[in-house]
């Protein structure tokens, strides 16, 4: 491996793929945390899917989190994994990185890399100097049922996508101009309005290239051009989405080191994590905002609490942060002047967190205007639309602040989310 990987938090990974004649698009499903509130949808999925190989088999949609007997849904996942790995389906690529196209909804080719990252270089706690972060807050009630599913799991399939602040686009682009040079490996249409997938393994001197170009990226120097902060813990990947996933990893490793001898850490297959790397500059690469709905309430009662926790804030647009919200009685902004938080998220959580602490209900996290109002128009319910925040700020903000409020942004619409293709062995 090349020795400059050793200080990225990165390496090339012997990385899973179905064999040749495997039907790639009942094979590839949606991360696992999209759709969450729309059981029809996953209804589809395992339609389509049917009795073929697919990754649905190997993952626990979390609408199912809640499930009384998702025990039974973890033990079936477990199964299918090692019945999986029985049948001889997967074909290993050794030592690889892949780079991947998505053509997403809209048409743009987001470009991406697979690889494996060090989980002894991440750390979700706010205010790391890790040289992989979170970039919002963890939520660490979530992680445990996560653990089940993953502690026991003999294989990993990666929804985790880490940004890279590259303006001068050093890292992916030159990768993307070379794609006549690298063994091709899959190409086929996405399920479910997915969009297309393109993917092929680097080559030796690409590999070597990439590792270069990563260890400008996190130099000083760069770390002093780009946000006027030199001398700091420098930060080369900042997670984009997929925080509990990644989070999880770090639990089972963390726990995996409690009884392993420190010697043998580094052979633990359970310490890397497999995921994709995006420039956070490309121009396929947009974020979107992620709404809220809340579930078992009285709105009104709920509109009227959140005046009452900002004693300055009113019905209607203004100055300030302004919040759309929808219930079964009608639509209506809430506005507070002089926000003590940059964020109109920030400004919604905080109250959330509060009311649902004291009163009760359950609050989603959504992807799509449409859809939160859709829900939120149901009786009992109410839907907060909430603006897209910019990402020319995302490093420098989680550099000098810490972490946003969870589930500040998402990048692109709950269909582009990444496809289950590759996996790894963690066991």
């Amino acid at each position: 491996m090349n020795k400059n990987f050793e200080k990225l938090g990165l390496r090339p990974a012997d990385i899973l793929l179905p064999k040749k004649g495997t039907d790639m698009t009942r094979w590839a499903v949606v991360a696992c945390d999209q759709f969450t509130s729309q059981p029809e949808y996953w209804d589809e999925v395992d339609r389509i899917a049917g009795d073929a190989p697919s990754t649905l088999r190997l993952i626990l949609p979390e609408s199912k989190l809640s499930d009384a007997n998702v025990e039974d849904h973890i033990a079936d996942i477990n199964r299918s994994m090692a019945d999986y790995l029985a049948q001889d389906i997967f074909t290993t690529l050794p030592d690889s990185i892949i780079y991947i196209e998505r053509t997403q909804s809209d048409g743009t080719v987001r470009p991406g890399l697979v690889a494996a990252v060090d989980l002894e270089k991440y750390d979700y706690t706010p205010g790391s100097g890790s040289l992989i972060r979170a970039t919002e807050g963890t939520v660490l009630e979530r992680i445990p049922p996560r653990v089940r599913v993953r502690k026991d799991a003999p294989i990993e399939l990666p929804h985790v996508m880490l940004l890279i602040d590259d303006p001068k686009k050093i890292c992916v682009e030159p990768i993307t101009t070379a794609k006549e040079t690298m063994e091709p490996l899959y190409d086929f249409e996405l399920m479910m309005k997915g969009g297309h997938l393109r993917g092929w393994k680097l080559t030796e001197a690409q590999t070597s290239q990439l590792a270069a170009a990563l260890s400008r990226l996190s130099s000083d120097e760069a770390m002093e051009h780009k946000y006027g902060l030199g001398g700091v813990a420098p930060l080369l990947f900042a997670v984009g989405d997929g925080n509990h996933s990644l989070a999880t990893a770090k639990t089972c490793y963390e726990n995996l080191k409690k009884i392993t001898p420190q010697e043998q850490w580094a052979d633990l297959p359970a310490r890397y994590a497999l995921v994709e790397i995006e420039n956070l500059h490309d121009p396929s690469l947009k974020f979107e905002a992620i709404h809220r709905v809340v579930f078992g309430v009285d709105p009104a009662k709920l509109i009227a609490a959140f005046l009452e926790f900002y004693p300055n804030a009113h019905e209607g647009q203004g100055v300030g942060h302004t919040i759309a919200y929808t219930h079964a009685g009608g639509e209506g902004y809430l506005t507070v002047p002089n926000p003590r938080v940059q964020l109109p998220v920030g400004t919604l959580q905080n109250f959330l967190d509060a009311y649902l602490k004291e009163n009760g209900g359950k609050v989603d996290y959504i992807h799509g205007e449409a859809i939160t109002g859709e829900l939120g128009a149901k009786p009992g319910n109410i839907g907060f639309k909430l603006p897209a925040m910019g990402k020319d700020q995302l490093f420098k903000t989680v550099i000098a602040d810490g972490v946003l409020p969870r589930k500040t942004f998402s990048m692109g619409h709950a269909e582009d989310k990444r496809y289950y293709v590759e996996g790894r062995k963690i066991r």
